[in-house]
Order: C-alpha cells, then structure tokens, then sequence
C-alpha cells in the first residue's frame, strides 16, 4: 500500500520519539511513499538488505548499522535534535566493513542527510528536509538510493560551472574594458549581464530550439552580423509578442532588456561564448558568480583570483583558458575557487537570526491562535458560532500571508547581490513550506507571496548594482524550475527598481541618505578603518559624513560604524531587526563606543565575535553583529554559536551578576595612565650600528649632541624576546624644519628617506615630515621624569607586562604604562587583570588584543591601590607591600631566566645616557637566549614560574577581600561590579571629547 508524500509529511512532522521507537516505521514509510520494497519484503535472509546490519566498526568494535542495502547505502538514524553530523562520523566507521557503498545516509524524522562516499570522488551532501519532500525532485534523489546510485555520482560541481561560466564572461569584460575604457564600464557591464542571462535561459528553455547558440554559431561565420542579430533578439525579448526570425520569443520585459545596445565582439570572443555557451548555465550558482564576474572587471582584483581569470586575450575560449590554467598547475576546478567567495553558510549566519527566525515564530504563533479558534469552533453549539470562528480561523492565516508579501530585507551595501541573493531564496522556501503546512491544516490554498520584490538594496558601484539585480532573478528563476518545473510568471522578468545605484549614506547634495523601508537589513558594509577614509573616500566627504552624523558617530570610528547608526535608525522606527559582518574593530574604540551611543533599547540577540571571511579573494577576521529591536517574539540569545542570557556591545557574554547593567564604564581613576606606543609613519627606526655612527658625530651647528634625537627602540617583539638593536630618530612635538635640521647627520639621512619612501605624499602634505606620523604628545607627558613604565604588547598569545627603561621609545605593537611601582605590575600580572583583559578585548586573527580603552581604563584596582594615586600614597598599605613583594620575585627570577648571568655580558653604550647593553658572551650562549623569550617560558609554564604567580594572585585577592580560591568567573562578576559601583559615584562626564591627534 503506497503513501502520498503529504500524508508521509503530516505523519512524522514534529515527531519527538526516541530512535529505537520510530526508525523502522519511519523507514517502511519512506519505502511506501518512493514505493520501493522495504527490507522485510524484499530479503526475507538479510544477506542484502535488512535493519540492524551486524557489523565491526574501525576499531574492532561490535556494532549495529540501522539500514544497510548492499552496494546502495548504510543508514543510520538518531532521535530528534540530535547530532546529524555526530551521526555521519559513526556512519563512517560502518563503511569499509558494508563493502564501502556509495551512500552513506543519516537522519531522524525531520531530515534527511546522503553523503556521497564514491571512490576516489569529492563527497557532496544533500540534505532533504521533511518539507522538502513534496518536491518530485527530492523524491527522485531519494529514490535513487534504491534504485540508482549512480545518480547521485558526483558530476561538475556548481562551483566548479559557475567559475568556468564567470572566468569566460570576465575575460571579455576585462577586454572590452581595455578596449573601450573605464568610462564605458556601465555599458559593458549591462551588455555582458544580458549575455549572462541569454546564456541563462537557453539552458533552461526560456529561449527555445538553442536559439542563442544559433545566433553564436552564424556570427562565428559571419562577424559583421553579431551585432544586427543580437539586436533583433534583444527587442524580441522586450516585446509582449516578440519574435526572433520565425520564432516567437517569451516575453522578458524588465530592466534588463530596456534597449536593443549591443556591443560589436570580435572572432575569438564570440567563439569563447559559443563554448560558454555548452556549459550548464542553469547550474551556475548566483551567490559566487556574481562575486567572480565583478573581479573579473577589476585588474587588481582579477590578480587575486589565483590565475582564474588570468588568461590572455587571444586565449578567451573556455579550451585555451583550460591550457593556460593548467600551465600555471590549476585544476579544472580550480581549487582556488573555494577562498575567493563567502560561502553560504557564512551569509545564513546572518539571514538565518535576521531574516528567517522572527518569520518562523509568526507562523508558529499563527498556528497557535488558529488552533485556539478552531478549538472554540468545535466548542461551539450553533453553526453561525462554528462558522464565525472557522472564519477568524482562515483570516488570520490570510493576514499572516499578505504580511509576508509585504515582508522586506535590504542590503544597504549589496555589492554583486549574494546577500539579497540567500535572502530571497529561503524566503521562497519558508513560503512554500508554509503554504504546504497550512494545507495539511486544511487552510485556504494560495498563491506565492515571496517574489524578487522582496528584496531590496543599495550600492554606490552601478555596474554591481546591475549585476545584483541579474544575481536575484536567475536565482528566483531557478527557484521555479527546481520547484515548480517550470516558469509561469508572465513576463517573466519584472523590475527591479528596489535595486538602487547611489550612496548610502550621503545624497549627491552631501545630505544624508535615507534607506527604504524595511522589516530586515542584512549585508556586508564596506571594510575601512578610520585612518583611511579620507585618503580612499576624500577630505570633502569624509568631512561632510562627519558634520552630519557627528552627535551619533564617535570621531575615530571605523566607517562601518555609520551603516550600524543608519540599521540601528531604520529598525527602531520600522521595529525589526538587522545583522551585518564587520572588522572586529566593531567591538572596541570608538566604534563600540558609537554602537552603545544609539544602542537604547534594541538588543544584540546573535553574533560571533571572531569569524573567518572572504574580502576580494583573501581571508580577514570579521565580527557578526545581529541587533533587533524588541518585537516581543521569545528567543534564545547566541553568541558563537552557544546560548547566553545577554550580549553586550562589545560583543562579551554577560556576566553572572544580580542587577546587571547593559555597559562597562571607564572610570576617571584609569584615564590618561595607559597609552597607545609611537606610530612613527616614516623610516624613523635605524638599526643599532647606523645608529651608533651618528651618535659619534661630532657636535651639531647648534652646539649640541645627536644623542638629543636619537633613543633607543623596543617593540612589541622586543619586549617579549629582549633581542633588539634598534633605535629611533625622534625630533619631538616642537622642533621646527630649521631646528630639526641643525641635527645635521640624522635630519639629512631621514629627510632622504623620506622624500624617497612610498608614501611620501602622505608625510609631506602634513608639513612636519620630520615628525612622527602622531606626535605622542599625550604619551610624552604621561611618561615625562620616569626612570621606568610598564609596557604590554597590543597583541600576543598571553597578556605579558615587562618594566622598560624610561629612555626608551616604544613603538605602535606596544601599550605604555605610566607607573614605575611594583604594586600596579603586580595587579596587573594578576590572573584577575588577565581575565578582564581577556573579556573585555578583542582579537587579531587567533591573538588577544590589549586596547587601552577597554582592557585597562575599565579595569577596577583594588580600592586604595588605583593608578590615579601616586605610589608613595600606598607604600604603608600592608596590602600594597605584599602585591609588590610577590611582584618583586616574579619580575626578578623571570629577567634571570631570560638573560641569565652565564650566558650575557653587560656592555655600556658608546656615548652616556642610554641604557646598558645586554649582549650573548659567545655563539654558543647567543642560541640558547634566541629561545628564551616570554612566550615560550608562559608556553612551558614550570613549577617555579606557576607558584610565583600563585603566591602574587593570593595577594591580590587578598587586597579585593576576596578568597585564594575565587574562580574567573566569580571574579569577573566582582570586578564587574565593583566597575558599577565605581562608575556610579563619578562625577558627570564633560561635554565633549578628550583630543585625539588627527590621523592620516
């Protein structure tokens, strides 16, 4: 007796039984709907086919496959919300005992997961939800386990087509660029998206009898024609009843085909489009190949494409382009493909929470109330009473449709449409599975109400904006073929006018641009730090985006920081939510500082704080961010992936505190004390025998010593490893081009250097070449008259504090600060300091990043012990004398493992004033110190280095009033607190904000 795949679907959705319970029915009900023999019936000996397949894992372990089909599949089922992929793993350890078959397959009852296992072929998933099974194209994979394995053979991957598909057009739009010039970009750009698109819909059938390949072929004869048949197609293509020849043309409309321009083609790039013209176009895959086709326009960014669209002129078809890939070691697949665009699952990190989620629970809550309604319909003793509320019953289902037609998602910064691209997508498929659901609850059939109308977007590049638009209607129309069979929208193109070219953020009169309505906004804004948005976006914009947004915009913030304001604007007036990929710059500075200024009442209910992503072709470290304003719906709140009770702005879980407050605050008591080191911006750093040559020089024209302006020089690797040589020219904040160049040996080396350095233009437009790119006045004072600070690397595997002689300069990768006591370096090498550091910085890449603003002028020290007070304030302080004590010994027995009295030799300077030398006393003693250094004795740990730092976190505990034993997480909800506390007594923060120098 076979079963209808919606009496299969009604049966098992939502099923929460335990395996054991549900797998064999479940399995029989599949073999009914596909109407292929279950195992009973079919092998009635089990020696082919059977349930709970005996078998050894890899190991030698006895174990039991749950479905087993020789030559066809092993099958293993797990109960519900289980792990699918935990499943597979186990699945795996089955395959070499079953005779390794094609198939391996898991599920529980809601879906459906074949993993290809063929010899010697790349392994490609194919998941079939429980939905999904109303398609005939689903039932037809699934079946094929049965019946064809083979069918599911691995063929050209989608990937594999589309940059193939995108490597051919790309060439020629980089021709046609050369040929033409960059003016022309926008007309070749729309001519090569309808060249895309024709290709497109030949392979699915919209343009009939290969009529595209037709025209291809004779222009391959007769050149001079291309462009005369072109035309014709192309206005065949616009017109309600057009007609190409004798040949009647479906009706296209759209923007697309809004004129019959063509541009003329030579010989060998029509000939490359005729070979394009073999490849399964209907495969291609939108969200990469617009990505791949708008690199292939840009010179610099086609080098980074790892030779895929590198191929010269004259070898434009897809077989010379194949030689020339292959003479540079590609791969027909070119298995760069993969690095150079955001896969999808990265882009659902931000669909999935923003634009599915809050969509899934409307449904749920409708299914709710509809329930309820027909609960009181039953209730009900009279007709009229049953009908009235059947009727509230079928409009509420109604309205909840018409809503999701009116349902739309913006990408402000859309680029070549990947996002909108997804977006729409899974909103067709959330549709449709609705629509299908509601069925089954005997509901009012209707029409699709997710069309590209849906999705909307900005971007400021026209040709990307085009081929957005092109992206989001081959991906809806092979929506239609997949799921429908067919395309039945007449005309089969609509407009796409919600597709903008302009900024988006200021109007072309430098007013601010406002952003359409919409229930979600989605995307990936651009990528630019603060210190280069004048030199990539000019001085006149830069300066009228931050007259505009200056009371919602901190100054220094990087310029994503202005798409957060702008989403952040849009969601509280039109109460949805948004989600944006962002440099981890988001969570610190100002930027952080921005978002918490316009967070007010919406809430961070998804993110990752550090994330893998694609930027033209190469990897970067990126932060999700996704921010609703509250709509009353309940859900979990994630971050990375794990459930939390609440984000904060700086993207940090929320510590386990009664009373909890949404901000750590920086307190008075730590400003101004930590800061950042020199950003030189110059060839400032000379090694350490060019310095000594110059400090030799006799006296300068003014009677003075070059010792005045040369210092010695540490960075972030210095202070970890202790091997430097380096020194730094260092003419002040003061000293004029005049006063500076009485110094006469250093100024002239580095005024050489500098009118020779690749960005000279950039020092020489300050006027003050001789200076450091930021003067450091601010750290200048802070350490003026100390013998010694305390210095932290920026970034580094372990936060690592070290005394540095106060004659020294430090650079960029180093942090300063200002206090030459054991007490403060006690407190901060506690584990308690390195645990808020932790919490509250972000990362590079996989290293933790020390920023003064949020790691220590945050950080609350013991009352009593701040850093605001001098040290001679708390030399009594029992307390104070234990912390330095400990700190003392740590700091000692550490500078002796690092330069142990055996193995170095204490060497003055050539000339007074600079601190000792400390050099190797042979060969043999210079590589062993190349191996002691800070990382590797933290990496190694020893007994001595742990109890020493034991013994100096029981001090400090002791001075919080804390126990020994308190854990990190008890002592970052204390320390958070006590941040709280002390916040709360401040005074109220000045209007205004404290100088920071200009950048460049």
């Amino acid at each position: 007796m076979t079963m209808n795949p919606e009496d299969f679907i009604a049966k098992w959705r939502g099923n929460t039984a335990n395996e054991k319970k549900f797998y064999q029915s479940h399995f029989n009900d599949l073999c009914r709907m596909l109407e292929v023999p279950d195992p009973n019936s079919a092998d009635k000996t089990g020696e082919e086919y059977c349930f709970e397949k005996n078998v050894l894992k890899l190991g030698g372990a006895s174990g039991y496959a749950d479905v087993w089909k020789r030559n066809h599949f092993v099958w293993e089922y797990k109960g519900s919300k289980k792990n699918l992929t935990a499943a597979h793993a186990q699945v795996k350890q089955y395959a070499d005992a079953l005779g390794n078959p094609p198939l391996l397959i898991v599920s529980d009852s809601q879906e459906i997961r074949i993993h290809t296992n063929f010899t010697n072929e790349v392994a490609v998933t194919h998941t079939i939800r429980l939905g999904d099974l109303m398609s005939v194209e689903a039932r037809r994979m699934l079946r094929a386990c049965w019946t064809d394995p083979e069918y599911l053979r691995p063929k050209e991957t989608r990937a594999t087509v589309t940059a193939q598909a995108a490597a051919t057009v790309g060439t020629i739009a980089a021709e046609l660029r050369h040929r033409l010039g960059d003016e022309q970009s926008r007309r070749i750009a729309h001519f090569l998206n309808r060249i895309v698109f024709c290709l497109f819909a030949q392979n699915i059938g919209l343009l009939p009898d290969l009529i595209f390949s037709d025209l291809l072929e004779d222009s391959v004869q007769d050149q001079a024609g291309f462009a005369p048949r072109l035309k014709n197609l192309f206005r065949a293509m616009k017109d309600p009843q057009g007609y190409f020849g004798n040949r009647p043309i479906p009706w296209f409309n759209g923007g697309l085909f809004d004129d019959d321009d063509v541009i003329d083609l030579g010989g060998l790039q029509i000939r490359a489009l005729l070979d394009a013209a073999k490849l399964d176009w209907g495969s291609i895959e939108p969200s990469i190949f617009g990505t791949l086709f708008e690199r292939g326009l840009d010179p610099e960014k086609r080098k980074a494409m790892a030779g895929l669209f590198d191929v010269a002129p004259d070898a434009a078809s897809p077989a010379k382009a194949a030689k020339a890939a292959k003479a540079k070691g590609l791969s027909k697949a070119d298995k760069g493909v993969g690095i150079h665009y955001t896969d999808p699952e990265k882009i659902m990190k931000i669909v999935e929470p923003v634009v599915l989620r809050p969509l899934r629970a409307e449904w749920e809550q409708v299914k709710e109330k509809v329930a309820g309604l027909r609960a009181k319909r039953d209730a009900a003793k009279d007709d009229a009473s049953r009908t009235r509320h059947e009727n509230a019953a079928r409009d509420t289902y109604l309205k909840f449709r018409h809503r999701l037609g009116k349902y739309r998602v913006l990408d402000p910064a859309c680029g070549s449409g990947n996002f909108l691209y997804m977006a729409l997508m899974h909103l067709k498929d959330l549709d449709r599975a609705i629509e299908q659901e509601a069925r089954t609850l005997g509901l009012p059939a209707d029409d699709e109400r997710i069309t590209p109308q849906c999705v909307l977007g900005i971007e400021i590049n026209p040709y990307a904006a085009e081929l957005a638009r092109t992206t989001v209607w081959i991906g809806e129309l092979q929506w239609q073929m997949k799921n429908a069979g067919a395309v039945k929208r007449t005309p089969i193109l609509g407009s796409l006018k919600g597709i903008e070219n302009r900024d988006a953020l200021l109007n072309e009169d430098g007013t601010e641009a406002q952003w359409p309505k919409a229930d979600a906004i989605v995307g990936n804004p651009p990528f630019l730090g603060s210190k280069k948005m004048r030199s990539n976006l000019g001085e006149v914009y830069v300066d009228s985006l931050r007259a505009i947004y200056k009371n919602r915009v901190s100054g220094q913030a990087d310029l994503v920081s202005w798409w957060f304001v702008k989403a952040l604007y849009c969601i509280k007036i039109y109460q949805g939510r948004f989600g944006f990929v962002a440099t981890n710059t988001i969570n610190h500075g100002d930027s952080l500082e921005t978002i918490s200024r316009n967070l007010d009442s919406c809430i961070i209910f998804d993110a990752w704080e550090s994330l893998d992503w694609v930027l033209d072709g190469a990897a970067v470290d990126v932060a999700i961010c996704c921010i609703k304003y509250p709509d009353g719906l309940s859900e979990d709140v994630f971050l990375n992936g794990n459930k939390v009770s609440i984000i904060l702005p700086g993207l940090k879980r929320v510590l386990p505190i009664e009373n909890h407050t949404y901000f750590i605050s920086k307190l008075r008591q730590n400003i101004n004390i930590c800061l950042e080191g020199y950003s030189y911006g110059g060839p400032f750093v000379i090694k350490g025998d060019l310095a000594r040559r110059l400090l030799n020089e006799p006296l300068n024209p003014n009677g003075k010593l070059n010792s005045d302006v040369i210092s010695r020089m540490i960075g972030g690797a210095e202070l970890i490893q202790s091997s430097s040589d380096y020194f730094v020219i260092d003419f002040g904040t003061q000293l004029s081009e005049t006063e500076a160049a009485y110094y006469e040996a250093p100024f002239t080396y580095l005024r050489n250097l500098i009118f020779s350095y690749p960005q000279k233009e950039v020092a020489l437009k300050r006027d003050i070449y001789w200076r450091f790119r930021r003067s450091g006045a601010a750290l200048r004072h802070a350490l003026a008259g100390k013998q010694r600070f305390i210095a932290v690397p920026k970034t580094s595997k372990y936060r690592l504090f070290r005394f540095v002689d106060g004659r020294i300069s430090i650079a960029g990768t180093l942090n300063a600060i200002a206090r030459d006591d054991y007490t403060s370096f006690g407190i901060l090498h506690s584990s308690f300091h390195a645990f808020w550091a932790l919490y509250m910085g972000s990362k590079l890449e996989d290293r933790p990043r020390y920023t003064p603003t949020t790691c220590f002028e945050t950080f609350p020290f013991p009352e009593g012990l701040t850093p605001d007070l001098p040290a001679s304030a708390y030399a009594d302080d029992p307390r104070a004398q234990a912390i330095a004590a400990a700190a003392k010994e740590l700091d000692e027995k550490r500078e002796a493992w690092l330069n142990p009295p055996d193995l170095v030799k204490i060497v003055p300077e050539v000339v007074p004033g600079y601190p000792d030398r400390i050099l190797p006393k042979n060969d043999k003693a210079a590589a062993e110190l190349k191996k002691r250094t800070l990382t590797n004795l933290y990496n190694q740990r020893p007994a001595w280095l742990d109890m020493l730092h034991k013994r100096l976190d029981e001090a400090v505990a002791a001075a919080y009033g804390w126990p020994a034993n308190i854990s990190e997480e008890e002592a970052l909800a204390k320390l958070f607190a006590l941040n709280q506390e002390r916040a709360a007594k401040q005074e109220p923060k000045p209007k205004g904000r404290k100088h920071k120098e200009a950048d460049e």
